[in-house]
């Protein structure tokens, strides 16, 4: 008896496995579905593959473009100085020095021009609050509203980003501001009541 049991159990192995086999065929994916999966799947990581090599290739160019910045942001305090140098050169001042110091001056724009360091233009140009800082307002009525009437620190662009923001003060109309004025002391009267 022990080996009809033995028999037995191993028919019946064998007819369980068929029985698998035939629902893993039944399951399984026919090589046409199966092959457009794959395919799909390799336009998917070529598409990702080529997204990355663009932004890899953004990245360079950028690094590329923009390696000079710091350096660039660290000399304008000496272009400053220089300038200010210029600005404040008393009568008494020997020709030569002031001389010197303008040919000095000179030499560093043309060098930061050179590598795309550009001044930003303000005084007489509206306000951009991307382009200036505002320092002060003045009220006068000899400019246009919103205009910069002065420039206390210049601005710089580098390429096409602003390095340094210029410092400026921005003209108000005496008209425009009256108004704000009368509404304050209005505001200020109904509340002591």
């Amino acid at each position: 008896m022990g080996d009809e049991e033995l028999m037995e159990k191993k028919q019946a192995d064998l007819q369980e496995s068929q029985e698998n086999d035939a629902l893993k065929k039944e399951n399984a994916p026919s090589p046409d579905a199966e092959l457009s999966d794959l395919r799909d799947k390799y336009l998917r990581l070529y598409a990702e593959f080529e997204n990355y090599k663009k932004r890899v290739q953004k990245d360079r160019e950028d690094l590329i473009k923009y390696c000079n910045e710091s350096i660039l942001y660290e000399i304008l305090p000496v272009i400053d100085n220089l300038e200010m140098a210029l600005g404040h050169s008393a009568e008494n001042v020997s020709e030569g020095l002031v001389q010197g110091v303008e040919i000095t001056l000179r030499e560093f724009r043309r060098v930061t021009e050179k590598f795309g360091l550009v001044p930003i233009e303000a005084k007489g140009k509206p306000f951009d609050p991307a382009l200036h800082h505002a320092m002060s307002q003045v009220h006068t009525a000899e400019a246009e509203d919103k205009t910069v009437v002065e420039e206390f620190r210049k601005g710089y662009m580098f390429g096409d980003k602003v390095l340094r923001p210029s410092l400026v003060a921005v003209s108000r109309h005496p008209e425009k501001c009256e108004p704000e004025t009368a509404k304050t002391e209005t505001m200020n009267e109904s509340e002591e009541e």
